[in-house]
């Protein structure tokens, strides 16, 4: 009798997993597993010190099973699923921190420009150990996440551990973070366009960009410089789109799952937005994912000159499911390729050109944060084995000061003036 009664009080956890695990239950052992797990949870309800509720006992045991897959597979109730959603289309409320759970602590991928966390000075690789005082330990990321967010000019005080410097306070005053995910410029005959995340707009804003720059320059432009630093990913169709804008013809990415039927490739169609003009894609160790997926497309094709520094080196993909009733799963299932058949998860894209962001003397490492920093994080055969690396940092200002930009330029003009010599 017991056994029945386990299973039932599973139904619903049960009833999300995939066909192929809910064959599986006809397995003795994995029938054996599920009833220690619903003999854990009957005694919790009936003896922890503390009542909780049922719902959030399971979410925590869903998430904690997700969470030891690796770090990018997680569950989110209705409230995370549907600010995810408003998240992608570029406009929601809060700090604009893009953060992952790591050692117990939140640990910051990347700030997002011009928003709260960004001009409060968080940093890349930061943890934040407390909020409001109220120390972190114990929370899951959304449990974090959810208190950092709040009524729209309330502060919220975080406390950061920052590898070299004793702990401090930072006062963030909450804020709608409207993410123009493309901005542009021209620096004397290139054009400049900065992508901060790959959300539902990007694509049309580079569009967008390329015209204002052509317009602006016409046939004076010598060149593009692509900024992808410090850009966490987001979007896959908008990077594959973005790649496609400056390719001709090509693979621009392939994607891999557990079966071979779940192999699919995208190609680049005909037309580049540059027509051809020289490029530089900047990227750092803030570049993740979907600006991986740019660089590394563009680097292949010998497009584009990838300089900076290395990026964050995730390679694999999250499908969002949605749960009816119960939010959505995000399940890591297929891991990305470049054009050459290169994965870089945990390795990262190397750029051509090594650039730091610094003075022209070497910067002191500061240990910021990759995907191979994560707990969990998987090697390219999908084992566990994370290293520590060191991170460096993006200055969103003026070419004179932003060395890497300034690199980038004289590269073009360099390319440019050879290209004049030659013709003559």
């Amino acid at each position: 009798m017991r056994k029945f009664i386990s299973v039932v009080a599973f139904s619903t956890m049960l009833a999300t997993v995939p066909a192929a695990a809910i064959a599986a239950e006809s397995d003795e052992e994995t029938f054996r597993q599920l009833e220690l797990f619903g003999d854990v949870f009957e005694r919790v309800r009936a003896q922890y010190d503390d009542e909780s509720a049922d719902k959030d006992l399971i979410e925590a045991a869903i998430n904690g099973m997700l969470q030891s897959l690796d770090p990018h597979s997680s569950y989110l109730n209705e409230e995370s699923f549907r600010d995810m959603q408003v998240q992608t289309r570029g406009e929601f409320g809060g700090l604009g921190i893009e953060v992952t759970m790591e050692q117990g602590l939140v640990r910051v991928v990347s700030p997002i420009d011009d928003t709260p966390a960004a001009r409060a000075g968080l940093e890349a690789g930061d943890f934040i150990t407390h909020l409001d005082g109220e120390t972190v330990l114990g929370l899951t990321l959304s449990d974090a996440v959810e208190k950092m967010r709040g009524r729209v000019g309330s502060d919220i005080e975080l406390t950061i551990r920052r590898e070299g410097q004793e702990p401090f306070d930072v006062t963030v005053t909450r804020d709608v973070v409207r993410i123009r995910s493309v901005r542009s410029r021209t620096e004397d005959k290139v054009g400049y366009i900065r992508v901060t995340t790959f959300n539902e707009q990007t694509m049309d804003g580079v569009e967008a960009s390329m015209e204002s720059l052509k317009e602006e320059l016409g046939d004076q432009m010598i060149g593009v410089v692509l900024d992808l630093r410090r850009n966490p990913g987001g979007l896959l169709d908008q990077a594959v789109k973005v790649s496609d804008a400056f390719l001709d013809r090509g693979e621009i990415v392939s994607t891999r799952g557990r079966e071979a039927d779940d192999t699919q490739r995208f190609n680049a169609t005909k037309g580049d937005l540059a027509d051809g003009l020289p490029m530089v894609v900047l990227i750092n160790r803030g570049s993740a994912s979907a600006s991986e997926i740019v660089a590394g497309a563009l680097q292949d094709h010998k497009r584009a000159v990838i300089m900076g520094t290395e990026s964050f080196g995730k390679g694999s993909v999250q499908t969002i499911m949605p749960i009816a009733g119960h939010g959505a799963l995000r399940l890591t299932t297929a891991a990305y390729y470049t054009p050459s058949g290169r994965s870089i998860q945990k390795t990262g894209i190397e750029p051509d050109i090594l650039v730091e962001q610094a003075q022209i003397t070497e910067e002191t490492p500061t240990g910021r944060l990759r995907e191979q920093d994560l707990r969990n994080a998987r090697d390219n055969d999908g084992t566990v084995q994370p290293e520590d690396e060191d991170e460096d940092e993006v200055s969103e200002t003026t070419a004179v000061q932003d060395y890497q930009l300034a690199r980038a330029l004289d590269l073009l003009k360099g390319i440019a003036t050879y290209n004049v010599r030659a013709i003559n």
